[in-house]
């Protein structure tokens, strides 16, 4: 084999086992915390941060000059074989079981995964750099940058499509650890190598023309912007989509393999993608996406989610494109990949502890939008003092424009399409003339999402609104209908006559006519032990059909979903409506819920939302079988499937099929 070939399948191989364990162990943690979409932005985190300290660790390896080649192979060796001490992956109990994972789940994640993953995560990170450098003897050792980022993509393909589908995770983790251990061969293989190459290229090759080359501080610095937008979009796109879809693998991967994708093609030996046809597309995809997100569209999804995954496919390209671009000389190549793990960390700690704690919705998204816009290169070679006084002049104007159309529009006589049109239209189609100048068209999205914002303050009165790991709440008030709304994310979770002879109606998904009256119809006329069990509270509109010496037992994994519940000046279904007695259990349905008798309940009724997805985990057929233990004979199980995007009917048939149970399914048409 020859030694690019080597260097080149040792690259791709590490970096494939590298984006396998990604999904494979937030797959793994995503139970213990409810299927939070979070749990993959914190995991995104973690991982870029170790990616950092392993470039940092190779940097240290190539500056250090008192310490001979031959000791620094042997401490990597050493480092090697003890991550494999900590294959294959595990979860100690002690964690599993913790009330941290309750109380700070952030916390609890970032505790978790070292002990599971870390050593040989950052060992394995340490591939790419290490092999690079050691190769530097090639005049552009850069397009082994394509070859490690090719291993990536591949992983991410095959694990939703090829390894989830056919492999356990327990069987998933044991193949990874042989590839570890595969990986640590070539590895040892190349550093062998590299002397002799080096020698070979001292013997044939002049000095690089631009060993000389000084990296100043202001390069550095735009290398970590360029790398922190596409991160943060990556993570913003991920998380908006699958809060609306489901937090599921294949919806993780897809930006992340898009996020690789672009990586490929601008540092592939040939420009596949003419990078100027993004640039020209960017300002209508990026004006497009901010009318859109700003209205409020919710579908058709065919359409809006890639809409969403192309801007941030052109914006990565351009951000990735002008990296590969201003890529230094082979001898700061180390310094170059610490700057862009930098920034990919970065784009990391914003979107998963920084934006949570700073906004309380998921504003950093927009913001990323916007932020992005000020890194497409200018059009303008020359740039005027007037032209930077009408950067913040033309953005300015826009918001005005906006909010005067905002306060306007109300006593105009307009149906809500025709509003929309002209209070996010107008703004945007202003907006669209200042594309030549990025500061200006940056600051003129910003512009437009100020004034989409005060559109967005002309609906139902907030009474409170509170974002935390699990996602964004509200509660709303609409005095023209009478009723109290509590939102998740996007969707409405529950509603609640504010008038008080009719407050403990049930509404909403759980109106008497519906497919949960027709279950609590079926569940008394059974003659079934008396004893609930509902996975999801939401305001607690079920207790409405509770009745008298009844045992009610409410799972729910958000804290703050039980405090609003709980809360009489928001919702009084729980501290008036109850027919019998009410219990509400804080923690994961799955988990908790093995704490209950055997043949316990009479019903349950699993109603587990986060905005608009399900937790797949709570729909699987090793759920399913975990409840039928806790019913009693004859007991009576419920699903609620409803949502805007995935048909989950066959799942359960399948599930119900296995377990030879028999199902019926109820469809509300007002929802």
């Amino acid at each position: 084999m020859s030694p690019t070939l080597l260097f080149a399948l040792s690259l791709f191989t590490g970096a494939g086992l590298l984006f396998w364990a990604q999904p494979l162990i937030a797959k793994i943690l995503l139970p213990f915390l409810g299927g939070a979409p979070a749990v993959w932005n914190i995991c995104m985190l973690f991982f870029q941060t170790t990616l950092l300290l392993g470039y940092l660790y190779v940097h240290m390896l190539v500056r250090i000059r008192w310490c001979s080649d031959r000791v620094k192979l042997v401490v990597h060796l050493l480092l090697i074989a003890a991550a494999g001490l900590f294959l294959p992956f595990s979860l100690s109990l002690d964690i599993i079981d913790s009330a941290l994972a309750r109380q700070a789940p952030v916390v609890w994640l970032l505790v978790a995964l070292p002990g599971m993953v870390g050593l040989p995560f950052f060992i394995v990170s340490t591939c790419s750099p290490l092999l690079q450098y050691r190769f530097s003897h090639v005049r552009d050792p850069y397009f082994l940058f394509a070859a490690s980022n090719l291993g990536s993509l591949t992983a991410l393909v095959l694990f939703p499509f090829v390894l989830e589908p056919n492999l356990t995770l327990g069987e998933q983790g044991r193949f990874w650890a042989l590839g570890y251990g595969f990986v640590a061969i070539l590895v040892l293989s190349c550093l062998l190598l590299s002397r002799r190459l080096e020698a070979a290229a001292a013997a044939v090759q002049a000095p690089q023309a631009n060993s000389g080359e000084k990296v100043a501080w202001k390069r550095r610095l735009l290398w970590l912007a360029l790398a922190f937008m596409p991160s943060s979009l990556m993570l913003g796109v991920t998380q908006y989509i699958s809060t609306d879809l489901a937090a599921v693998p294949l919806l993780w991967v897809i930006p992340l393999a898009l996020y690789l994708g672009t990586f490929i093609l601008v540092f592939a030996r040939g420009q596949w993608v003419p990078r100027r046809r993004g640039i020209g597309i960017f300002p209508g995809a990026v004006l497009i996406l901010t009318f859109v997100y700003l209205s409020g569209a919710r579908e058709p999804g065919w359409f809006l989610v890639p809409l969403h995954l192309l801007f941030f496919f052109i914006a990565s390209l351009i951000c990735h494109g002008r990296l590969a671009d201003d890529r230094p000389s082979s001898e700061h190549l180390v310094d170059y990949y610490v700057w862009i793990a930098l920034g990919g960390m970065a784009g990391g700690i914003f979107n998963g502890i920084v934006a949570p704690v700073l906004f309380d919705s998921l504003f950093e998204y927009p913001l990323a939008i916007a932020g992005a816009c000020f890194l497409v290169p200018s059009a303008v070679s020359k740039i005027r003092g007037f032209d930077r006084r009408m950067d913040l002049v033309v953005p300015l104007g826009i918001c005005l424009v906006a909010i005067v159309l905002v306060l306007a529009t109300p006593g105009m006589e307009l149906r809500a399409g025709e509003r929309v049109g002209l209070v996010l239209g107008v703004p945007v189609s202003l907006a669209y003339f200042a594309r030549h100048r990025p500061v200006r068209f940056g600051l003129s999205i910003v512009a437009v999402m100020i004034g989409g914002m005060f559109y967005g303050g002309f609906g139902d009165a907030t009474l409170y609104n509170e974002r935390n790991f699990f996602g964004v709440l509200r509660v709303a008030e609409s005095r023209d209908s009478g009723l109290r709304l509590l939102y998740h994310g996007n969707t409405v979770h529950a509603k609640q006559f504010l008038e008080a002879g009719r407050s403990c109606e049930p509404l909403a998904y759980y109106h008497r006519e519906g497919p949960l009256g027709k279950v609590f119809e079926a569940f008394e006329a059974r003659r079934l032990p008396g004893r609930v069990a509902g996975v999801g509270l939401g305001a607690g509109a079920m207790v409405g059909y509770s009745r008298p010496g009844q045992q009610w037992t409410f799972y729910e994994i958000n804290p703050a979903v039980v405090g609003i519940a709980q809360n009489r000046e928001y919702f009084t279904y729980l501290d008036s409506c109850a027919g019998g007695t009410v219990r509400v259990i804080t923690g994961d349905a799955r988990l908790s819920i093995r704490n209950a008798p055997d043949r316990f309940y009479g019903l349950i009724v699993l109603d587990a939302f986060s905005s608009d997805s399900i937790p797949m985990h709570l729909v699987t057929r090793e759920a399913i079988d975990l409840y039928l233990s806790k019913l009693a004979p004859g007991g009576m199980m419920a699903f609620h499937i409803s949502n805007r995007s995935l048909d989950l009917r066959p799942v359960l048939a399948g599930a119900a099929k296995t377990l030879g149970l028999a199902g019926v399914v109820c469809e509300d048409r007002e929802f």
